[in-house]
Formats: structure tokens, sequence, C-alpha cells
């Protein structure tokens, strides 16, 4: 079954379930079964819910109001992750431990483990949670069919997908795209690959073997089963634990789109325009302090998944990758942190209505927004003056 017809089948089912599919207890969206997004989220996490606060440090206050805020229509809202917790979820970690999101009015916030960004985004648009994290191909993706999430910050600046190879099988150091020429590339299903196929297309090289390595693509690469792989940079990471030495080439450079967006429901985001403003203030406000703070945002994420510790390096790197080089951008130091632009919307669409992904139509400048991004608070406006210091 290809990847629409896993998202409808589940859209069956969860269009049954309702709300009552979500009712605030820990592993209500199920196990850690993958999902279409692939590998895409790169946690080495399990499913546990994060909730609460776990005190004031640098950025937090204790002046969070008990009774919640009035103004916000919905003071206890969930969290829905993209995949399992991992240093990429590193700013929702540091809203919630400093206080952040209590301060904006929440009387708490709640963080789930996910099962890929389509689900996350399925999810949202169902109403089964009020926020996700899913991804600009998968927002395009679920929109073409019958639910309309709707992308209201960008996290990622930068798409996380890459194609990388380990200098050790590959033989040389990979540089350009017409090295593969005629090469096996190794990736898991879904949204990877097609972003990867792009790539290949808008680079001229039309010959490049894909195999489906599934969940096994970096051990594929490392065992030299596959000569090259499509994955996401923490993919990256994890090789570079095992002692090898990696090339690797950015997707985004060639086929720009965005990675992580913050997403709701179409319809959440029209009736709680507060709400969600709050969220995003809080959650730009955790980005600045994981940015400045990095040991303490990973403190926080071993504090919410214990497992965790046990891989702590490997979450610190995947982190410091990201806020370093996924994180900023020239719409992000013009306009402020979770910042839309057209353009990558469109490439995004474009690459994947090439590859015939679509069920149905859907208008690439219809599934985002900026309206609710307060440029006025500092968190936001000078994001990248904040993380630059």
């Amino acid at each position: 079954m290809g990847p629409n017809g896993m998202i409808r089948t589940r859209r069956a089912v969860l269009a049954t379930l309702g709300t009552a599919a979500v009712s605030g207890c820990t592993g209500r969206f199920g196990g850690d079964g993958n999902a279409d997004g692939g590998n895409e989220g790169n946690g080495d996490g399990g499913g546990n819910t994060a909730n609460g606060s776990d005190g004031d440090s640098d950025g937090g206050s204790d002046s969070g109001d008990d009774d919640g805020d009035p103004s916000l229509g919905v003071e206890s809202p969930s969290l829905l992750l993209n995949w399992r917790i991992s240093g990429l979820h590193a700013p929702y970690f540091a809203a919630q431990s400093q206080g952040f999101y209590e301060e904006e009015g929440f009387e708490s916030v709640a963080i789930e483990s996910g099962e890929g960004s389509d689900f996350a985004a399925q999810q949202v648009a169902l109403g089964n949670t009020e926020f996700g994290i899913s991804s600009s191909d998968q927002i395009l993706g679920i929109n073409a069919g019958d639910l309309s999430p709707l992308a209201v910050g960008v996290v990622m600046q930068r798409s996380p997908v890459v194609v990388f190879s380990s200098r050790e099988q590959f033989g040389e150091e990979l540089t350009d795209a017409s090295q593969l020429s005629g090469a096996t590339v190794g990736s898991g299903p879904g949204m990877v690959r097609q972003m990867m196929r792009g790539y290949f297309e808008a680079t001229d090289v039309t010959d490049v073997e894909y195999v489906d390595t599934g969940f096994d693509t970096v051990q594929q690469l490392l065992t030299g089963e596959i000569d090259a792989a499509g994955g996401v940079f923490g993919d990256v990471v994890d090789a570079r634990h095992q002692g090898a030495e990696i090339d690797v080439l950015s997707v985004h450079d060639v086929v720009p789109s965005y990675g992580h967006v913050v997403s709701v429901g179409e319809s959440f985001a029209e009736e709680n325009p507060e709400t969600v403003a709050a969220f995003l203030r809080a959650t730009a406000r955790g980005a600045v302090w994981a940015n400045r703070n990095p040991e303490g945002a990973i403190d926080a994420l071993v504090d919410a998944q214990g497992e965790l510790a046990e891989v702590r390096e490997s979450q610190r790197d995947k982190w410091d990758l990201m806020r370093s080089e996924y994180m900023l951008s020239d719409a992000v130091r013009e306009e402020g942190w979770g910042w839309n632009r057209p353009e990558p919307w469109q490439r995004t669409y474009e690459t994947l209505d090439a590859g015939d992904f679509f069920e149905g139509s859907v208008d690439p400048e219809a599934v985002w927004t900026n309206e609710h991004l307060d440029t006025d608070a500092e968190p936001i406006a000078n994001y990248a003056d904040l993380v630059d210091r």
C-alpha cells in the first residue's frame, strides 16, 4: 500500500473515533509504530507524555495565573510531536520546563510522542489534539485529501532531508550529486524518498537505483549494502556516533522546503486565535532559551523521557545541528521566528506534484499563515539577534 493509501485508511478509522480517540492519558495516540512520514522525526526515545513544568530558570517566571487566562479558548492543550521525543524537540520542552507556556496563560501543555508528520497533521485537523508538529510536505499531502491542517509557524526553516554516504564504504568524498550516477541509494518509504527523487531530478541525475531500506537505512549504509542513503540530518548524527565518516548533500539547497512546522486545525485557528498566538510566543521563547542553554534544554528532555539519558550526547548533537543550521533564514532575520514565505511551499508542492503524490488538488498558498505570529513579541521579532549572542 502506498503512502496515500495508508493515509486514507487511518483517516477512515480516526474519523470514526473522532475526539473520543484522545482523552489526555499517556499513549492515547497509540504505540510507537511507524507512520508514512518514515524516520523523519528521528527520535531515540519511546512514547511517554510529558506534563507540567519543571520550575524556573533564566527565562522562566513564577508569575503564571493558576486560574489560567480567560482570553484563551483552550487552557490545557496538547502538543503531538511528529515522532518520538528527541533533541529535535528541545524548544517545546524548554518552554514547558521554564514555565513559558504557563506565563502565557496555559494551565498545562501535554507533549505527546508522535507517529509521523502525516499522523500529527491528521490529528490536528480532526480536532484530536490542538497543536501538532508536522512538515510542509505532509501538510500539503493531507490537505490534498479531506482534511485541512494549517501551518502557523515554521520551526525548521530548512528541510531536514539529506543524501549522505560513508566515506569508507563509498570510497571517496561525496561533494556533488553527479557522483551518484548509477549508484544504489536507499531510503525508507514516504516523503523522504519523494523529496530525494526531486533532488536527483533537479540535478539531472536520472540513473540512480532506488532501494527501500525501511527503517534500517543507516545500518545498510554502514555495512555497504547501499552506496548512499536518503534520510534526515538526525540519521547523519546517528551514523557519526557509530564512528563513520559521513559526507552530506542537502536536498534543501536544490529543492527549498520547510522542515518541522507547528500545525493546527483550520477551524481551531479561526475559533481560537489568541490561543494559537500565545502558544507560538511561548514556543519561540523556548527556542531562544534552548539555543542559549543547550545543556539545560537536553536536561529537560531527559527529565521528560528518562531513557534518553543513554543517548544524551547524540540528542545534544542533534539539537546543536538543528539550532545552528536549520532554524535561521533570511525570513527569520527579516520578519521573525516562525515566518512562512510562499516560495518553499510552492517548490515542495511542485516536487510532490511531479511525482503524482497528491490524491486530490491542493493550493500551496492556502495551507499556511503568518497571521498568528505576534511580531511585537521579542522572542519572535528578535529571534535571530537573541540566539546569535
